[in-house]
């Protein structure tokens, strides 16, 4: 990440370049009037070198501009954006070295092409505004493509949780005992679990708030009425900030505003750790190759996983994300999770995460409605419709169908697992997407089965020319709007020609 000292370096020197070459002095001149020698120079206007008052005085003087005018953090009008990008909280607190990028590069691209690097930051931030984008959404796509340049898996969280397993002598037989994780954290941390308080306050029934952790009283609240498999996580991502001495982290369950990236990563870590620990990995891969080896699809063995684990279909189904493309080599996957608030309510893509390449489906911010023919709403729909409004405990189901892209090559596997909606928390879809491919026709023996559903799917209703489709939400518009450009397109080319 890029510290004060080399913001404060890049603005001075772009800064320099500006006013000299503004006065049609070339480097040559500049250095000889102030005495310094011309690679010293050079270094300045990269944003390598800062120099002294005495330097700055004699820079100043050349060029004949104030003092407090060259060390100013403004830039000139026109390179304004790269000034915002420079001191923005997004770029000092994302940690370039986690992807190959060294601070001094991007400093000495901005230096080099200061005015290309303008048009394009310009141009991103342009697009940002364009799809209201916030600095989480940044901050949640970076930690995407971490995810996707590892392919999900991470072998020192792994030995993280083997580690913290072996060395307070945990059970992990499923369904993890979660007595053994409170016993951690109140003993060993220090803390108080709270199963009451939240649920008297009237922010309980707002949102997805399951848990709240008070760090000054070291008082972790929790909400009534959460599923074992809700508590199982909460109280795992917990062990995790402590164990792994996170500092910075969200102290609330909800997707809420996060602070900075560490904050994101470490949620993240957590999040991941949490998930290992409560699905032992060489015990879920045992089951998963007993569920892969079935040659007919059997929902009901995929159900008594999620079942043997106790453990929420997000959880499960993010727990695939990590062990598939290592351990049987499908890199070429998606997982997605869908929201519905209520009945009639759009369907929110809350999460998304693809791995080897953006694969369909794939989020979109056009407020455009999703392809229904994807079992990702097709099961929600079907789960609205034929549960009880009165049942206590909120219905899961579970569905696999092959969908094949309209008018591509590309055919997926996609299994879903569902959760109907309740009145504080809205219905859930978490969907595996798998390429099928010859790897995957090998590993999965299932996938020849004739009763797998297999349907025709496109991307969103309003660019789909699918005829007559069944489930269609929302007019080809698009489409119709490519027509309508192609045909006059077309006439006008007819013109040139004189047809």
């Amino acid at each position: 990440m890029l510290n004060h000292g080399q913001v404060v370096r890049v603005i001075f020197g772009l800064k320099l370049r500006e006013l000299r070459q503004e006065q049609g002095l070339s480097p040559a001149d500049l250095a000889r009037t102030c005495d310094v020698s011309l690679s010293y120079l050079n270094e300045i206007e990269k944003g390598k070198k800062y120099p002294k008052a005495d330097k700055i005085l004699s820079l100043s003087k050349a060029l004949g501009v104030r003092y407090d005018q060259l060390t100013s953090l403004e830039l000139p009008r026109r390179l304004e954006p790269i000034s915002d990008l420079l001191q923005s909280k997004l770029l000092k607190e994302f940690p370039l070295e986690m992807y190959g990028l060294e601070p001094s590069r991007i400093i000495e691209l901005i230096a080099n092409a200061p005015v290309k690097m303008n048009a394009f930051v310009s141009t991103i931030f342009e697009i940002a505004r364009n799809y209201e984008m916030r600095q989480e959404d940044f901050f949640l796509a970076a930690l995407r493509s971490y995810q996707e340049m590892h392919d999900n898996y991470f072998e020192d969280l792994e030995q993280d949780v083997r580690a913290f397993v072996g060395s307070h002598r945990l059970e992990t037989r499923a369904p993890f005992d979660l007595s053994q994780l409170e016993r951690v954290l109140t003993e060993q941390y220090g803390y108080t679990i709270d199963r009451e308080t939240l649920g008297q306050h009237p922010v309980a029934t707002q949102g997805r708030l399951r848990s709240v952790f008070q760090p000054k009283a070291r008082r972790l609240l929790l909400r009534p009425g959460l599923s074992r498999g809700q508590q199982a996580f909460v109280l795992g991502r917990e062990v995790a900030f402590n164990y792994l001495k996170l500092k910075e982290r969200p102290y609330v369950s909800t997707t809420s505003k996060m602070r900075s990236f560490d904050e994101v990563l470490n949620n993240f870590k957590a999040s991941y750790f949490a998930s290992a620990l409560l699905m032992e990995e060489d015990a879920l891969l045992r089951d998963l190759r007993q569920v892969f080896s079935s040659k007919k699809w059997n929902a009901d063995l995929l159900m008594n996983l999620l079942a043997t684990y106790d453990v929420s279909p997000e959880m499960f189904m993010q727990r695939l994300t990590t062990l598939l493309p290592r351990h049987f080599g499908l890199q070429s996957l998606f997982f997605l999770r869908f929201d519905q608030a209520h009945a009639g309510a759009t369907y929110e893509l809350s999460k998304e995460l693809h791995l080897a390449r953006l694969h369909n489906p794939h989020g979109n911010e056009l407020h455009e409605h999703y392809c229904r023919r994807w079992i990702s709403l097709r099961l929600l729909a079907e789960l609205r419709a034929n549960t009880p409004t009165d049942l206590r405990s909120p219905q899961t189901a579970i569905g696999a169908q092959r969908s094949h892209y309209f008018g591509t090559d590309d055919e997926y596997l996609c299994l879903t697992l569902a959760r109907a909606g309740s009145a504080t928390e809205p219905a859930v879809s978490v969907t595996v997407g798998l390429r099928c491919d010859d790897n995957l026709r090998a590993q999965v023996r299932f996938l020849q089965d004739p009763t797998l559903p297999l349907k025709v799917v496109n991307e969103t209703c309003e660019r789909c020319p699918i005829p007559d489709c069944e489930s269609r939400a929302a007019a080809p518009v698009q489409i119709e709007r490519q027509a309508r450009r192609q045909a006059f397109e077309d006439a006008v080319a007819a013109l040139v020609q004189g047809a």
